[in-house]
């Protein structure tokens, strides 16, 4: 009685000698004889080719042959853009081109709001110094002492600090 595993290898076995070689294209500078699809048949019989193996390496030529050569000349040239994977993803591609130039663009508007806020604060902090200086040039003025100054310097006033102290009258009602 034969196990599954057995079977399976002997399936294996059976396509990978099917499937180990297509059916030659036609090349119009050679002539194909059957002699020749014989050899190649024999020849994978001989290698022992697994259908895994096959599957492999057919998967890795179909991915290289997506992105093409990633030559310097070649994406110069623009042969990139033609290849399959790049037209896939184009909308893609323009996507996220659209939110880099979007994020680059609010980062400069930033930059310039951060720089008209520094020089705002800058212009609060001298009008405060102002403020500060005219309100104790004001207060320095306003003392009693400098006003009867001032009023006996220019002569205008008959005011003069009095010798009693204020006193209170009260009037009845």
């Amino acid at each position: 009685m034969s196990t599954p595993n057995n079977d399976i290898k002997d399936n294996l076995e059976l396509l990978t000698v099917e499937v180990a070689e297509p059916t030659p294209k036609a090349d119009p500078g050679r002539n194909l004889t059957p002699d020749d699809d014989n050899n190649r048949r024999n020849r994978a019989e001989d290698d022992n080719v697994t259908m895994s193996e096959i599957l492999n390496e057919r998967a890795t030529e179909d991915e290289s042959s997506l992105l093409g050569d990633f030559r310097l000349s070649n994406i110069l040239a623009g042969e990139m853009l033609k290849a399959k994977a790049l037209r896939k993803q184009v909308w893609l591609i323009l996507l996220v081109a659209a939110f880099i130039i979007i994020n680059i663009s609010n980062r400069y508007s930033c930059q310039r709001q951060l720089i008209e806020i520094d020089k705002l604060k800058k212009e609060l902090q001298d009008i405060k110094y102002r403020a500060l200086s005219n309100t104790s040039q004001l207060t320095q003025q306003c003392r009693q002492s400098n006003v009867i100054n001032m009023l006996k310097a220019n002569n205008d006033s008959t005011l003069k600090i009095p010798s009693q102290p204020p006193y209170q009258i009260n009037i009845p009602k």
